[in-house]
């Protein structure tokens, strides 16, 4: 079967998915050149947020790359990239704070940071074997388990893909209320951090729409055997 008729949707979020990056870059791009009237680089803000929430004990360190910015569970340390680390822009900042809220979730166990975590060990085999597993399906259609298995393997690389939605848009939401209340940034300046955040929210968006629709893709073409 060369051409399913889910393909079509899976295209359409493909190219989703390619505008969502190119918005998210352009978006960074913009309002990193518009500097936040607090003058607070993005390690500042991060490192004051980190402070405000009694988490003295996590450091900021600095990345290499663009975009590279994460918060570490493991050794729980916030990592910014050199743009954001150094810099005191909306975007630095923006970026800087949002991590900084994943820091946060972990101090209180936000239940869906949990459950991502300890989903990770499993969805880091599941989706290594997953594809293997597919593939094997398709050529030995004589074999059905193998099909089946790879949608299960499959399945859990989708739900953590879901489980990784409220996670991002909870740690932007308690970011920007942080850093409302905390002076980091103006009112008018909201509307600038929203833009930012809300640009690189859509890529988790569009990468798990691609998933979702493939696994459904996956799951007709099994019944449809089955019911041959």
């Amino acid at each position: 079967m060369f051409f399913h008729p889910m393909d079509f949707l899976i295209i359409i979020a493909f190219g989703l998915s390619m505008w969502a990056s190119f918005r998210v870059r352009g978006t960074f791009n913009k309002w990193s050149a518009v500097p936040v009237m607090s003058g607070m680089t993005g390690y500042e803000a991060a490192r004051r947020m980190l402070d405000a929430e009694g988490l003295y004990d996590i450091p900021v360190e600095p990345t290499p790359g663009t975009l590279t910015d994460h918060y570490d569970p493991i050794s729980k340390t916030v990592r910014l990239s050199e743009p954001v680390y150094y810099e005191s822009t909306i975007s630095a900042v923006s970026v800087a704070c949002h991590e900084v809220g994943h820091a946060i979730q972990h101090k209180v166990s936000y239940p869906m940071l949990v459950a991502r975590h300890k989903m990770f060990p499993v969805v880091n085999i599941a989706s290594g074997i997953a594809p293997l597993l597919l593939i094997a399906g398709f050529i030995f259609q004589q074999i059905p388990s193998l099909l089946l298995l790879g949608i299960v393997f499959f399945s859990a690389a989708v739900l953590f893909q879901l489980v990784t939605l409220p996670v991002e848009f909870n740690a932007s939401n308690r970011a920007r209320e942080l850093m409302i209340a905390g002076g980091f940034i103006t009112n008018e300046e909201e509307t600038g951090v929203a833009k930012v955040l809300n640009a690189a929210a859509l890529t988790y968006v569009a990468a798990a729409l691609i998933s979702l629709l493939e696994l459904i893709k996956y799951i007709m073409i099994f019944t449809g055997r089955s019911d041959d």
